[in-house]
């Protein structure tokens, strides 16, 4: 098994069918597939070897899909950095999977070569470096049959969470990425026919895998933007190319406040949103804006994206869905008992799509898993009788504040059903009476305004009195990493010392 054969089957069923289109230049599949051949043959001339660690860390672009199918097709792991991080971040995260080799871009040539030796790093591969990705290529021939794998064979390894402390690197099997993009291509209705905008990183488990995989399982084109650029996202919607949009919370939010957004859309007619939980009340406006549903579903890094997925058929507003074919969803309680329906417990999944565990890290590796094979997904949910699962809150943001538990993701549904509320995430500071303090950050749509006497009264009349922040913050922003999460951790660094007003 190799998840390049998946691109070599589409090269053969639509050989002259766009895989990518980047600045509005093509590549079809026969082209793609070639060029990853030459990679994968240049790179077993530079002694790159099956199972050895081969880095990305780059902007999306058509180079990095050649540069990573052509390491998997040529049996190597492809290890993906997100190319926003600082070189102290880049230089634990390399020295915790020590790669081979490295593929990245100029800005960060000096980065890696400044800890090259220390992480072990034999080659950086740069546009205008000593080895560049043509010259790899010029190595090797068009023509190179994908290294046959184990489907237990590690294929690609995502660095999920913080970038201080025990580095999580998850490592995704060949078996892990093909189940789950079947998966998706499968829920999604995907077709050759379907042209799929992605602007978010590839480096991330919904780019890598949900988007990009997906889309070449199912023999689609990807509309690929380096970035989230408004005025480029609208561009190729408008040009009536894109069938599928993928974005996060905050795209739709913004593009919300779009005039003439429908007629912008051109011919969307499929939304998807992912890594972070999106309100109830943004999917119903955007309906109604629209006429289009945001499908979402609910996943990880540890589970190679899907584990559940909200129906075509009856898309429930609220739920992420019952789970994709053959994977087992069941809610715990913080003993390892199975719970019954309808009761709030830890979320565990069972299914051939779960991560093989993390990289040089096996007691992070044995902590996330009841009986060896239910992996504890750190979520708190619910599954109703009709198996559709329900998203309390992250275990880890529950906020216990004067002895009464608070899951902020209910404080936050709330708040963005006000139409001034653009974005909001709730934490719990440190309080010397309370233990922690409800503190709500909000950012206001444009062209609004109101004052936290204003948003704690609509909370009041709402919420149970403990879950009324003591706290309102009206901010600028709020910080996110690469793939669009609220980085509530760094809220919390940021306004720990402060004293509540």
């Amino acid at each position: 098994m190799n998840i390049a054969n998946n691109l070599d089957r589409a090269a053969i069923f639509f050989p002259d069918r766009p895989v990518v289109c980047e600045n509005g230049q093509e590549i079809s599949y026969q082209a793609l597939k070639q060029q990853s051949c030459r990679v994968a043959t240049g790179l077993i001339a530079l002694g790159i070897k099956p199972g050895d660690l081969v880095g990305l860390c780059a902007p999306n672009s058509a180079d990095w899909l050649t540069f990573y199918f052509g390491a998997i097709r040529a049996g190597a792991v492809a290890v993906t950095f997100s190319s926003s991080l600082s070189s102290d971040e880049l230089e634990l995260l390399s020295t915790h999977a020590k790669p081979r080799l490295i593929f990245t871009m100029d800005e960060k040539f000096q980065d890696f070569e400044s800890f090259r030796q220390k992480a072990g790093i034999e080659k950086v591969v740069s546009p205008n470096g000593a080895i560049s990705l043509n010259g790899i290529m010029e190595l090797g021939t068009n023509d190179f049959r994908p290294v046959e794998r184990s489907r237990n064979d590690t294929a690609a390894i995502l660095y999920t969470g913080g970038t201080t402390g025990v580095p999580k690197g998850v490592m995704l099997t060949h078996e892990n990425i093909n189940v789950s993009s079947h998966n998706v291509a499968y829920s999604e209705r995907s077709t050759q026919h379907d042209r799929a905008l992605c602007c978010l990183p590839l480096n991330h488990v919904f780019g890598q895998i949900h988007i990009m995989n997906a889309t070449i399982f199912s023999c689609g084109c990807l509309e690929l933007l380096p970035s989230f650029d408004m005025e480029l996202f609208l561009d190729r919607t408008a040009s009536g190319r894109v069938t599928k949009l993928y974005g996060v919370p905050t795209i739709y939010t913004r593009l919300m406040n779009v005039t003439r957004l429908k007629e912008k859309l051109g011919n969307v007619s499929y939304c998807f949103s992912a890594a972070a939980s999106m309100s109830a009340e943004t999917v119903r406006q955007w309906k109604e804006q629209t006429n289009l549903t945001i499908y979402e579903g609910y996943g990880m890094t540890e589970s190679a994206s899907a584990v559940t997925y909200n129906h075509y058929f009856e898309h429930m507003i609220g739920s992420v869905g019952t789970g994709v074919p053959g994977v087992e969803i069941q809610t715990r309680d913080s003993k390892g008992n199975v719970l019954p329906l309808d009761c709030e417990g830890e979320i565990c999944i069972r299914g051939r799509n779960i991560m093989e565990g993390y990289l040089n890290n096996p007691a992070d590796t044995q902590r996330s898993f009841w009986d060896q094979e239910w992996f504890r997904s750190g979520d708190v949910g619910v599954i109703d009788d009709r198996g559709y699962l329900f998203i309390v809150d992250r275990l880890k943001d529950m906020i216990i504040t004067g002895g009464e538990n608070v899951y902020p993701r209910e404080i936050e549904e709330v708040l963005f059903a006000r139409p001034d509320v653009q974005d909001c995430a709730v934490v719990g500071l440190p309080d010397r009476e309370w233990g922690e303090r409800v503190s709500a950050f909000v950012t206001l749509n444009p062209d609004h305004n109101t004052t936290p006497e204003e948003l704690k009264a609509y909370l009041k009349a709402r919420l149970a009195s403990f879950k009324v922040p003591k706290q309102f913050v009206i901010v600028e922003e709020l910080p996110r990493n690469a793939a669009g999460k609220i980085l509530k951790r760094e809220i919390k660094r940021q306004f720990s010392g402060e004293k509540m007003e």
